[in-house]
């Protein structure tokens, strides 16, 4: 099937895409695979990855490191818009894929590659989520997705792969399929296909089970720029920093673990087990932070553009005129979401404990039952007459 001469395939070093190379090559008359490995601070080791797509039949080998990006320009506008699909899940695995379709897109484009292709089975979002991703930023673009159509078994792909040289995985391999980058790890497959069965300790690298986290709470300081965390405890920190930082303080208080029934784009329900510690503090506290310097009705209103938002990156919808008109709002809700949130980790919790910025709109002399109140009680009777107007003359007539 000579479907295209020179393809960039996403890489990760695993069976599926190593046997994506001589797959390309030999059943679909691919001319040239360029592998693409994207650095999302997943912790593996990216040199033997890069050689191993080499010994697979790859012409050129290349690792991007794209961690900064990845929290910049995916994660923080993330936290910005309080996201988390089905009011759980803080993106972690579909934030990466928008990056990593835009590095293929921008390597297809250097080397002069006619097509990209990645992966992915026929049942997952991610598929979905480079496809889409890949079309908006380059609709030219052929989109290769072998294991989408060769009906291979695990067995059966490991086979072909030892055809080619491809070395079986020297391990047994872990019953669990599990995606890692420096938002957090998802979790899905083996035992965890029986939503009845509680997830076993083994399968959590992140955070500590309750048992064994510490008998003392501690307390953070988180800061925020614009909706934008930059300190912790009074320090500034860089983006990645900053990430690292919250994970591990936060993960040592077994804060970060989900397990949900989830529903997937392509209409299946799926077990999903995540451990996000630092998007789900950093998300509580920066919703927080915007209930003290929004109005009401900006509060309000923006819950349902951040429902649609999340719905968008889920569903594979990053590089959609949507999204980008729900950013333009989302940022402009920013500009005052300045300040500093004080949270309490202790077993498994993160509680909200105190709040302070510049621009808050929090008035204690309003706010307080005590002898400093400034509020008009006497201008309440007439504001609840008129606010209840239309209720009375809707009784009155029935």
């Amino acid at each position: 099937m000579g479907r295209a001469k020179k393809v960039i395939l996403a890489y990760s070093g695993g069976v599926d895409t190593s046997v994506c190379i001589p797959y390309l090559k030999q059943e679909w008359g691919v001319e040239e695979v360029i592998t693409l490995a994207a650095d999302l601070g997943q912790g593996d080791e990216l040199e033997p990855i890069r050689e191993k797509a080499l010994k697979s039949g790859a012409s050129e080998s290349l690792v991007v490191d794209v961690r900064d990006s990845f929290i910049k320009d995916y994660a923080f506008p993330a936290i910005q818009a309080n996201a988390l699909y089905e009011n759980r899940y803080p993106l972690g695995t579909a934030l990466a894929r928008p990056l990593i379709a835009k590095i293929l897109v921008e390597a297809a484009a250097k080397y002069g590659a006619d097509a990209i292709a990645h992966g992915c089975t026929g049942k997952g979002n991610d598929q979905v989520r480079f496809d889409v991703s890949t079309t908006a930023l380059n609709p030219n673009l052929k989109i290769l997705a072998p294991a989408r159509e060769w009906g291979m078994s695990r067995e059966e792909t490991i086979a072909y792969g030892e055809k080619f040289g491809i070395p079986t995985p020297v391990k047994k391999s872990s019953p669990y399929s599990i995606d890692k980058n420096l938002l957090g790890r998802s979790i899905e497959a083996g035992i965890l296909e029986d939503p009845t069965v509680e997830a076993p300790e083994e399968i959590y690298e992140m955070t500590k089970a309750i048992i064994d986290t510490p008998n003392e709470p501690e307390y953070i300081d988180i800061g925020f720029t614009q909706g934008i965390p930059t300190s912790i405890n009074g320090e500034s920190k860089d983006a990645i920093e900053l990430i690292e930082t919250v994970n591990k303080i936060a993960g040592n208080h077994g804060i970060g673990r989900i397990d949900m029934i989830e529903n997937r784009l392509v209409g299946i329900k799926s077990r999903e087990i995540y451990e996000s510690p630092a998007m789900i503090v950093l998300i509580n506290a920066h919703r927080d932070l915007e209930s003290l310097t929004l109005t009401a009705d900006i509060t309000q209103y923006k819950r349902g553009v951040e429902q649609t938002y999340t719905q968008l990156v889920y569903n594979g919808l990053w590089y959609s005129p949507l999204k980008a008109a729900l950013d333009a709002f989302i940022q402009k809700t920013q500009e005052r979401v300045s300040g500093t949130v004080r949270m309490k980790l202790f077993k498994g919790n993160a509680a909200i404990v105190g709040r302070k910025s510049e621009n808050t709109l929090y008035t204690p002399d309003l706010a307080t039952y005590g002898a400093d109140d400034q509020f008009d009680h006497k201008a309440a009777e007439g504001f609840i007459y008129v606010w209840g107007l239309p209720t009375r003359i809707w009784a009155q007539k029935n």
